[in-house]
């Protein structure tokens, strides 16, 4: 799956959200059969489902923006049908939260003031949401402190090895160098070689040229 979507991170949170959707879906078909406190549960429940859903759409957003462009086409898309399904969901629940009759059921009234018992209930419902959601924070916390350690440990390796390719380049370097000091004391010896040779050769030249001067008078000296 991490091959089809580019990031194994982003298909995990792809995957919880689509379980945190189906979830939701089946809460929001069963709140309209519901009244009173049961249906207030059933909405705070729907709620937290609805934030939960919302904090995977920003990890994802903000995976996806990591991922090689060759991917995002695909993965634009989904996200974006993913973001329509959940305001879908939004809306749903808004226009269920609405229906105050059937919330309140027979202590449904027009004016505005509650009861001090839904008073307290409202404020344990909220408590109990901002616990679920630390909650939930606290898991991404823990998850982006795991990807930060990973990270690091990528990085560590990385210099390693990077500090290993200096050195075989440095190595390398240092072989040429000697190479080179090398080649530099044999093309000095070839010199002095060839430098040889030629005297060598000038100096045979010259006892030869000697030597026939020396025939040449012998033989002038006998026919006088």
């Amino acid at each position: 799956m991490a091959d089809d979507t580019g990031s194994e991170l982003f298909a995990n949170y792809e995957a919880e959200l689509k379980l945190v959707q189906a979830d939701l879906s089946q809460q929001l078909d069963r709140i309209p059969e519901l009244t009173g406190e049961p249906r207030k549960a059933a909405i705070s429940q729907a709620e937290r489902a609805v934030d939960e859903a919302k904090e995977l759409l920003d990890s994802m957003r903000l995976e996806k923006q990591n991922l090689p462009q060759s991917s995002k086409v695909k993965i634009n898309q989904r996200f974006r049908n993913h973001e329509s399904d959940i305001d879908a969901s939004k809306r749903k629940l808004a226009s269920l939260k609405d229906d105050r009759s059937a919330l309140f059921g027979k202590r449904y009234r027009d004016e505005p003031a509650g009861s001090a018992q839904d008073e307290q209930l409202a404020q344990r419902q909220q408590l109990l949401s901002g616990t679920d959601r630390l909650d939930r924070s606290t898991g991404r916390l823990r998850e982006s402190q795991r990807l930060a350690l990973e990270t690091e440990d990528i990085g560590r390796n990385t210099l390693a090895d990077l500090g290993r390719q200096r050195e075989t380049i440095e190595h390398t370097r240092s072989t040429l160098l000697e190479s080179e000091g090398y080649t530099d004391r044999s093309n000095k010896t070839l010199r002095g070689m060839i430098r040889r040779m030629a005297t060598n050769k000038i100096v045979t030249i010259a006892i030869i040229t000697v030597l026939v001067i020396l025939i040449l008078a012998v033989i002038i000296s006998k026919f006088r």
